[in-house]
């Protein structure tokens, strides 16, 4: 909490400075007129972020107003036509339809989020369009969730609070609503970055045992942080008691987390998912879970999002789905909001961004 915190005032310092026009308008003054940028706003961002575009004195915004739901994509195609900038979050899809309906001036892009599976990168790096995005600032808030999902999963919490509220708290039975604790266990990490290395450092104090990961390669530097053992993916799944999914979304990732992964699990593995759907073979773990291949299931996220009610996961005790809230912390969304709001108007100036894709 306290590193976002300075990373957001940190961002709202840069903040470009209002324009402060006293008395009658100098020539200068016309001549930031006349280069006041035209941007698009998918949704109604956190006020901190708004706040550093409506003072900038930079750019002339319009945003769909709503933060319960978004923009209808033919209305977002007519909006996005002729606009200097885009600031989007990871729900808009933004592709060669999209970016021939900007036209040619669309030259920043600035995505509110870490993941940016949503943009076509390769359309976006042949149009010469910059890309800035948010990461960094949510690790604490992801992290804090991933350990909070874990908990919840393994202790079965969401099924000993449906107990109490619906009568099945009786007498008290010795095997009952037990699970899995993790002194003496061993964590596995898929993809070890800032993310997995703050679990890590936030699941130690609980006695575990021992940390492994596996990667596209070793990560000596971080994983000495953490005293973490590189593996193989097949001695990821067999040694994990618990197993934290924290890769990217790439073709080589996707669906990852298939019936290969779970098939090798201990049958007391909790499984958590808090990186994108995407990497998860939904099937596949509906079998796992439901034959108790593993023990169970944590997910922030899903395919599709939002994930249908009537999806046979939602069936399962031993499955806990939350609705993509992993970074949902005040000072997380905000300081994002800031960094988005912050990259776009750099971008937009020419300048370096704080946080900007290499295409």
């Amino acid at each position: 909490m306290w590193s976002s915190l300075v990373a957001l005032r940190r961002l709202q310092r840069i903040a470009v400075a209002p324009l402060n026009i006293t008395g009658g308008l100098t020539g200068s003054v016309h001549r930031e007129i006349s280069t006041v940028k035209r941007v698009y706003v998918t949704r109604q961002i956190p006020p901190d972020g708004l706040k550093i575009l409506r003072e900038s004195g930079q750019v002339q915004f319009e945003l769909w107003n709503s933060d319960d739901d978004t923009v209808p994509r033919k209305e977002l195609l007519q909006k996005v036509k002729g606009v200097d900038g885009l600031l989007c979050m990871l729900t808009e899809k933004i592709d060669a339809e999209l970016l021939d309906a900007a036209g040619p001036n669309l030259k920043v892009l600035s995505t509110m989020s870490v993941g940016f599976d949503h943009l076509n990168l390769e359309e976006l790096k042949k149009r010469g369009i910059r890309v800035g995005y948010t990461p960094e600032v949510l690790t604490d808030s992801v992290a804090e969730l991933t350990v909070a999902l874990l908990l919840t999963t393994s202790r079965r919490l969401v099924e000993a609070t449906h107990e109490a509220k619906t009568g099945g708290w009786g007498t008290w039975r010795t095997l009952w609503l037990c699970g899995h604790e993790l002194a003496n266990s061993t964590v596995g990490i898929l993809g070890l970055g800032r993310i997995g290395v703050a679990i890590a450092d936030r699941l130690a104090p609980f006695k575990v045992k021992k940390f492994i990961y596996t990667d596209v390669e070793p990560r000596p530097e971080l994983a000495s942080s953490i005293n973490a053992e590189y593996v193989s993916f097949d001695e990821l799944a067999k040694q994990s008691d618990f197993l934290a999914v924290c890769c990217a979304l790439t073709p080589e990732t996707k669906e990852i987390c298939n019936k290969n992964l779970f098939s090798k699990m201990k049958s007391n593995a909790i499984f958590i998912n808090t990186s994108r759907g995407g990497v998860v073979n939904q099937e596949d773990l509906y079998e796992a879970l439901s034959t108790g291949q593993i023990a169970g299931a944590g997910l922030d996220v899903t395919v599709p999002e939002p994930l249908p009610t009537d999806h046979p996961l939602f069936t399962l005790k031993n499955c806990v789905i939350l609705p993509h809230v992993a970074s949902a912390s005040y000072s997380t969304r905000n300081a994002m909001s800031s960094l988005a709001a912050n990259n776009l108007l750099l971008g937009l100036k020419g300048e370096p961004m704080i946080k900007e894709l290499k295409l």
